[in-house]
């Protein structure tokens, strides 16, 4: 619907309440790089290696920084990212790994070293979703994406 109202307005759209205009045939789709901020990239890849199926691309310094993409070229790039200083609050974003047995994949991330935030699932709107967190206690989602039963 909303392709056919940008084509219907000669691939012009107004943002919000602004006189910004923005050009759908100029402007193209941006990719999304992910990186994650952490103490230890080079520990911490092994465990997204096994996660999601990504390869480690290579580090930069003392493993500093640890990148990692998927073979197919079909998901975003994970940048690892040493920090010193912990992690003391929430995270403001977090990952979400769709599948269509959410319990099946929450028990092989648990054997490679993730943990259950909440023991129970939580379910809303048509779809079911388990919080973990990974080795070092970043928050990410299993989930089915709202996907039929």
């Amino acid at each position: 619907m909303l392709a056919g109202q940008i084509a219907a307005r000669g691939g012009q759209v107004r943002v919000g309440r602004t006189a910004q205009v923005w050009h759908a045939a100029t402007v193209g789709e941006a990719k999304i790089g992910l990186v994650l901020d952490c103490a230890d990239p080079e520990a911490l890849a092994e465990f997204w290696e096994q996660a999601v199926g990504v390869k480690r691309l290579g580090a930069v310094g003392d493993y500093v920084y640890v990148l990692l993409a998927s073979p197919s070229g079909a998901l975003s790039k994970l940048l690892l990212q040493r920090v010193g200083e912990p992690r003391v609050a929430k995270n403001r974003m977090h990952l979400d790994i769709e599948t269509p047995d959410v319990d099946a994949e929450v028990e092989r991330l648990e054997g490679i070293g993730a943990r259950r935030f909440e023991e129970q699932a939580r379910a809303e709107h048509g779809s079911r979703w388990v919080i973990m967190v990974d080795p070092e206690g970043n928050e990410f989602c299993v989930c089915d994406g709202g996907s039929p039963r």
